[in-house]
């Protein structure tokens, strides 16, 4: 009895086992983060910036110089002589800028310094040459300028060597295991023309993305790994500048080696990815943030510019279409990259920096263990449905973590993982719930096929029919089939045989019932107990019910001509079938229960059957399955039988064969003379005139069905030719041991 709840358990066992093989699976995936991996976790956080993108703040003091189209056309393309850069310089200054950033490069010498122009073999005797005018260094003056303000340069990544090597203007103080050992490297810098890059008060690289990188940006280095040494980002040297701070701090692990954790700058703390990078949050593109190059260009007389420039940080950058210098950002805008280093400066002046950490992986990975927990505990032990729910559950509260994480802590949360994992793991244990599942189903249908016909099946798996406990009060046709004869087989084969014989002949009998979509109830004994109509309803089922038996009178037939009852006595079936109104359903305890019938008609069915060897006919069927299939069926009367605890008689019907044999000339006469017999039987006629009625109806049942003539001998009351006793007849007429008017 414990066999089948260990079966269960070991079931639970392993497929718990397979749900933690996926777990362990998924948290190898995460370790190693594949690229796919990689891009859905930015996917998602670029969606968490589009739903709640930073505002813009006019009071935050950056601004941003742009060279647009409208300069372009009214001060010539760019590049523009120094002498113009200069004057942009000396306008900035004097309006009160806290620091002057330039987004872009000077790496050659300017090509419309005289100096220059007259050396130029194409413009010999051309110009005009006025004196000292091969002194003039238009680089010369604007690195006077530049030396007056709070200027920087920016410089570019490259691959070539080219020009001098640059080196920082800041100090770098660094706190931990050498820190800036995981910057991400630069091979070379774009070299800034002399005497530029002596002049500026900080130099700053440009990038705003490694080397080569495209798409979208998310997160820019503020300090790089040059080979002269650590260079910051455009936008960290002007706040450098601005602030009039000499060093920059990076903070590091301590106990691990080239592990960046945050950089400081005067009052200000930005942590960083491990490479140095800071990951920008967005806000949407605004027109307030852009001077134009053109107004500052102007006389600095303006009360408004002066307004919009003193005191911030001014960045000095191109939105031209011809330049290209454009990006992609979170919010799936194109913007100048002079605005990514723009939005930098306003993120870490508004302390709205985005923050992703170990920890906050390591938590990523301990909710998509959680999930699959949850996940293969809820499915191992209430099945796919349910842990459906739950995990949808799980999946919201790790979702709304990561929601709450970034709107109040700016925490970049990832959910994808654990969502997408948790899904995959889902899909797949449910797969392999489905496939054991519908293995053991393969096994249960192959056992219930023995007992329900396979087309039944069919419709029940199609109609989603539920085993429930309790039943429903329906029309139903019961057989009962006992085997004849058995005692005297049990005693002449061992009990071995006798249980292969035994299933043998069932499974013969039992394939009649099926194929006329029975359902056998159960085996009892050497009986067999089949019922028609349930679980699924079965058109014409009384007459089924009959065929069912005719087949299985053939298939006995066929049996004992076999070689497995050679030598041994022939087996014989006694047979009876009622049509009746019965409580199908599932039967027993909530745990255990059957699917059987209970009511009148299952007793019915049982005493017809009991009354066989009475009659001395093999089939038997009551007159409610008569009145359902006279159409049909080749049927004659056989009187009534007494059932024990009802009032009134049950009368039976001896079944003769199929509408092939109804339909025969034969039969018909067989018929009348039959019931002329039975009338004279009840009209007490003499036994002489009895007798010979009896003898006609033999002479024609041996043309139509030989087995009638022990039944013929029964009724008329020569019993004694056969060894049976008459006054033991459960058969009753109206001059048989009891007065009754006879059912018509």
């Amino acid at each position: 009895m414990n066999g089948k709840p260990k079966e269960r358990t070991g079931r639970r066992r392993a497929f718990q086992l397979v749900g933690l093989g996926l777990i362990l699976i998924g948290c190898f995936i995460r370790v190693l983060d594949p690229y796919p991996v990689q891009m859905t976790r930015l996917v998602y956080f670029d969606i968490l910036q589009r739903i709640l993108p930073r505002a813009y703040d006019p009071d935050l003091p950056v601004r941003v110089v742009d060279i647009d189209e409208r300069s372009l056309a009214d001060w010539g393309q760019w590049p523009w002589p120094r002498t113009l850069v200069a004057q942009m310089v000396q306008n900035l200054g004097e309006y009160g800028a806290a620091a002057i950033a330039f987004d872009m490069l000077f790496a050659e010498p300017d090509r419309f310094s005289p100096a220059r122009l007259l050396k130029d073999p194409s413009l010999e005797g051309v110009l005009t040459v006025e004196r000292r005018a091969d002194k003039l260094d238009n680089d010369l003056l604007l690195a006077m300028e530049i030396a007056y303000w709070p200027v920087v340069l920016g410089t570019a990544a490259r691959l070539s060597v080219e020009g001098n090597h640059l080196a920082a203007k800041a100090g770098i103080v660094e706190f931990g295991e050498n820190p800036i050992a995981g910057l991400t490297s630069v091979p070379h810098w774009t070299p800034i023309a002399p005497p530029l890059d002596r002049s500026a008060a900080g130099i700053g690289g440009v990038n705003v993305s490694p080397l080569g990188g495209t798409g979208i940006v998310r997160r820019v280095p503020v300090l790089w790994d040059g080979p002269n040494g650590p260079l910051p980002g455009l936008g960290i040297e002007a706040l450098r500048v601005a602030m009039d701070e000499t060093n920059i701090i990076v903070e590091g692990a301590a106990d691990e080696e080239g592990i960046m954790l945050a950089v400081e700058i005067g009052g200000f703390r930005l942590p960083t990815t491990e490479s140095g990078e800071v990951w920008l949050r967005y806000r949407h593109e605004n027109h307030n943030l852009y001077l134009s190059a053109n107004d500052v260009m102007q006389p600095p007389d303006n009360p408004d510019l002066r307004a919009e420039i003193e005191g911030r940080i001014i960045l000095i950058g191109t939105s031209a279409a011809g330049l290209f210098d454009m990006h992609q950002t979170s919010l799936g805008e194109s913007v100048p990259g002079v605005s990514i280093h723009a939005q930098l400066l306003e993120q870490i002046m508004s302390d709205e920096m985005l923050s992703r950490s170990d920890v906050t992986a390591a938590l990523e990975l301990l909710s998509f263990v959680i999930l699959g927990v949850v996940v293969t505990a809820v499915m191992a032990r209430f099945g796919a449905v349910a842990s459906f729910v739950a995990g949808g559950v799980s999946a919201a509260v790790v979702l709304g973590i990561s929601w709450l994480a970034f709107q109040n802590q700016l925490v970049l949360f990832d959910v994808t993982f654990p969502l997408l994992g948790g899904m995959v793991n889902f899909g797949l244990l449910a797969g392999y719930l489905f496939v054991s599942t519908e293995r053991e189903k393969r096994v249960i249908r192959q056992i219930f096929s023995h007992y329900v016909a396979p087309e039944i099946l069919d419709e029940m798996e199609l109609s989603g029919h539920q085993l429930q406990l309790g039943g429903e009060t329906q029309e139903i046709t019961v057989m009962f089939s006992d085997i004849r004869g058995f005692t005297p087989l049990s005693e002449s084969v061992s009990a071995t045989d006798l249980v292969a014989l035994l299933n043998e002949l069932f499974s013969q009998v039992g394939d009649q019932i099926l194929l006329e979509r029975g359902t056998i109830d159960k085996f009892i004994g050497d009986a067999v107990m089949a019922f028609w109509n349930a679980p699924l309803p079965v058109e014409n089922h009384p007459c089924r019910a009959a065929q069912a038996a005719l087949l299985m009178r053939q298939a006995l037939v066929d049996f004992n001509a076999s070689s497995v009852m050679r030598g041994r006595p022939p087996i014989a079936l006694a047979t009876g079938c009622a049509t009746g109104r019965a409580c199908v359903g599932n039967i027993g305890s909530r745990s255990r229960f059957n699917y059987t019938v209970i009511g009148d008609v299952v007793n019915v069915a049982a005493r017809i059957e009991q009354s066989c060897r009475h009659v001395q006919y093999d089939i038997l069927v009551s007159s409610s399955v008569y009145e359902k299939t006279k159409q049909d069926m080749a049927m004659l009367e056989a009187g009534y039988v007494d059932l024990k605890g009802r009032s009134d008689l049950e009368s039976v019907y001896v079944l003769v064969g199929n509408q092939d044999v109804l339909n025969t000339p034969e039969f018909q006469k067989l018929e009348t003379l039959h019931n002329d017999l039975v009338r004279a039987i009840r009209d007490r006629q003499s036994q002489a005139r009895i007798d010979r009625m009896s003898d006609d109806c033999v002479a024609l049942a041996e043309l139509i069905e030989p087995g009638l003539r022990r039944f013929y001998y029964t009724l008329s009351g020569r019993v004694a030719d056969f060894r049976s006793d008459f006054q033991s007849n459960q058969l009753i007429f109206s001059h048989h041991r009891r007065e009754r008017t006879p059912v018509a």
